[in-house]
């Protein structure tokens, strides 16, 4: 299937741009839909802290089946209408793909039984590590880390999982070194130039895999990238103004997987999720203060808006006082997703007060919260379909994006540090210095990239 470019975007109208409602919703084989009205929970969990080998491949089988089982239980005290548990596989579980299978396996038989037996709609998303990654790395699309990646997805697969999703970590290597930086222009090259490429290509074979097993190709997350940059200047190392012009390119790289044929929900660590789906329509699962038991952002409330599963990002299996923490994770997104759920009940209107509720109480104090207000977000998405290609468009996620963040600021609906007005004006004046073409801008930037090897990605510039 050849990559279909987005055009228009799904959503004309920011009111239709809401939390559980998507243009083009997935239902699955037990009758769950995703953005078709509700909003679930998705659970992403794993196990602590321990080395896994042969030996103790039993212990940690061990922690799935407990926590399976257990949310699936407290799924059922909470009555909620459907939930999805997302295994993210630990790189060793990628290495020996039989190991993810494995995995895959026990939770998704554990979730089928309880749905068999109590009736509470549950699914599996599984999602691989991405191990392409080292010097040891001939290729990004054979080779042994490939094969691997690729037999945990047939595998995966085949033993029932119902969401097939990875954070590919395509261009990282350029990336990188754009953060440390703060170079504007590697950045843009890095997403581009190879971090859309890469997506392309995998996402075309993942998209293969799914539709051979009748399972779904759900999406993808720009969380080596983009997500990187957002806890560095959640850190302060780096400026809030280049994490957030660098989610809204993200954009540009996690929409392919959609242009390659999946379906949604992307992947919920990628706080572009918006835009993905105001192009084109998917639902996606997102997450925000939710996640704060793996990392700290400025988004926690407006990153619900628009999400149709509401995740937590992966929290380990560790007991607490009121039981284990995936399950005390779980908990807090079904009642999250229970309000959600009832304003939606009660209104239209009640719904969208709500969502708003949710933005005005981020995006005025950073410029990662302002640049996912849904309005901001339409705005944006539709000033990128204009474009053609990847550079185009990632040129023009760049420009939009500081043009937003520099007009909210002036006209007093953005506080900005002295320093983080300096920086955006910096940005702004190095984006309008871009060249026109991906070709000029090698030329500038790949005498630097010296831990890029474009044979690696059969690239040639």
């Amino acid at each position: 299937m050849a990559r279909k470019e987005y055009t228009t975007t799904a959503y004309t109208d920011v009111k239709d741009f809401v939390y559980g409602h998507a243009k083009n919703p997935v239902k699955l084989k037990n009758g769950m839909v995703v953005g078709g009205g509700t909003i679930y929970p998705e659970l992403n969990f794993t196990v602590p802290t321990m080395a896994l080998t042969d030996a103790t491949w039993a212990t940690a089988i061990g922690h799935y089946k407990e926590i399976a089982t257990k949310t699936c239980e407290r799924a059922r005290e909470l009555e909620v209408p459907g939930f999805c548990l997302e295994i993210e596989t630990l790189p060793d579980m990628t290495f020996k793909p039989e190991w993810c299978i494995d995995v895959c396996k026990t939770v998704v038989d554990i979730v089928k039984a309880h749905e068999s037996k109590h009736g509470i709609k549950g699914s599996v998303r599984i999602t691989p590590n991405d191990n392409r990654e080292g010097d040891q790395v001939e290729h990004m699309w054979r080779g042994p880390r490939w094969d691997e990646t690729m037999k945990a997805f047939e595998g995966s697969a085949a033993a029932g999982a119902d969401f097939l999703a990875i954070e590919t970590i395509g261009g990282k290597e350029v990336h990188d070194d754009a953060l440390m930086m703060c170079d504007i222009k590697k950045d843009v090259f890095a997403y581009s130039a190879i971090a859309c490429v890469d997506m392309e290509h995998i996402w075309t074979e993942i998209v293969k895999i799914a539709d051979k097993h009748g399972v779904v190709a759900a999406g993808d997350t720009a969380c080596g990238l983009a997500n990187t940059a957002m806890v560095l200047a959640e850190k302060n190392y780096i400026p809030r103004v280049f994490a957030a012009v660098d989610r809204v390119m993200a954009g540009v790289r996690s929409l392919v997987a959609m242009e390659c044929g999946a379906k949604g929900p992307d992947k919920d660590c990628g706080y572009e999720g918006p835009y993905v789906k105001a192009i084109s329509g998917n639902p996606i699962s997102m997450e925000g203060r939710t996640a704060s038991c793996a990392h700290l952002s400025a988004c926690g409330n407006i990153a619900i808006c628009v999400a149709d599963f509401w995740s937590n990002e992966s929290v380990q299996n560790v007991q607490l006082l009121s039981g284990i923490a995936p399950v005390a994770s779980f908990e807090t997104l079904a009642y999250d997703c229970r309000l959600m759920n009832t304003a939606t009940a009660r209104s239209k209107e009640a719904a969208l007060l709500l969502r708003d509720l949710h933005a005005d109480s981020d995006s005025h104090i950073d410029p990662h919260a302002w640049i996912l207000r849904p309005d901001v977000v339409l705005e944006i998405a539709k000033g990128i379909v204009k474009e053609t290609g990847f550079y185009n468009r990632t040129k023009k996620a760049a420009e939009l994006s500081l043009a937003s963040i520099k007009k909210a600021n002036d006209e007093g609906q953005l506080r900005l540090s002295v320093r983080e007005k300096e920086k955006l004006e910096q940005y702004i004046d190095e984006v309008g210095e871009l060249p026109k073409t991906l070709g000029e801008l090698a030329e500038e930037v790949l005498p630097d990239c010296d831990k890029f090897d474009p044979k690696k990605y059969d690239l040639t510039f």
